[in-house]
């Protein structure tokens, strides 16, 4: 049975992918509890070396926008992808690296927060060493509850209507490029399966469409209101769309948002 590394199988995509692959691939997990431990950096050189992968998805990472911590971001981001992307280099090991569509920031040019930052140092090592880096954009699906404050809107709304608490959004209809987890995994797959015509270059994964707050709610049957617009935080994204003409040769997209929550809806039921 071939063999994948898959680091954050703990977490919200890796959890996904790994469920996807299980049956085909004996599985390598590596997870957060690996920075526990002082050596973290050798251990993680040893588990790659020893594993006999045949590929390596690096989805695994600090994904709170919102984090401050400098050490903490940067060792989870970046210096471990460093070193893993190094030790796949040397080794001629595939490399998936999981991007965001944070490293576009604001005004679509640059990161504008430390977690952002983080992910385009990470994948620019990566695409240098002849990787492959996907940025997500607006990822919800099964499984996001272990994301806590940076669970999509899908999510976090269903959670505020089953607590019957009010639920309130900003005006202006800010809109994003909603991708259903499931696309975001066959994203990997396909760029595991096409690697060599894909590699050193980065891509992206979502719907195409950029679609409203208010499209989301509407389609779970959420009602809502709106809070004035003097809330709305400075600085604040109003718009994400990825291109097709940025996404990997052959890959498309299956679920656009009416289906993906459809199928969402039957899991947060």
């Amino acid at each position: 049975m071939r063999k994948a590394i898959i680091t954050g199988t703990k977490g919200f995509i890796g959890g996904n992918l790994m469920k996807r692959l299980q049956n085909d691939y004996q599985i390598i997990e590596i997870n957060e509890d690996i920075f526990d431990d002082a050596s973290w950096r050798e251990e993680l050189e040893s588990i790659i070396r020893k594993s006999e992968a045949h590929v390596f998805f690096h989805v695994g990472a600090c994904s709170d926008t919102l984090e401050q911590n400098v050490n903490y971001m940067m060792s989870r981001n970046f210096e471990s992808t460093k070193i893993i992307s190094d030790v796949c280099f040397d080794m001629g090991l595939p490399l998936i690296y999981s991007s965001s569509a944070a490293v576009y920031g604001i005004d679509g040019k640059s990161p504008a927060n430390l977690y952002g930052w983080s992910k385009w140092q990470g994948e620019c090592y990566v695409v240098g060493n002849g990787g492959i880096a996907l940025r997500y954009f607006n990822v919800y699906g099964p499984g996001e509850e272990k994301k806590g404050r940076m669970a999509s809107v899908a999510h976090q709304m269903w959670q505020k209507k089953k607590l019957d608490e009010k639920i309130s959004l900003f005006p202006l209809k800010p809109s994003r490029d909603f991708v259903y987890v499931q696309d975001v995994v066959s994203a990997n797959i396909y760029a595991w399966e096409n690697y060599y015509d894909l590699l050193g270059k980065w891509y992206e994964v979502g719907s195409g469409q950029s679609r409203t707050f208010e499209d989301v709610l509407n389609i779970l049957n959420i009602g809502f209101d709106y809070v004035s617009e003097d809330m709305i935080p400075k600085g604040y994204q109003f718009f994400t769309k990825s291109e097709p003409k940025n996404w990997m040769e052959g890959w498309l997209p299956d679920y656009l948002l009416e289906r993906g929550l459809k199928e969402y809806k039957k899991y947060l039921i």
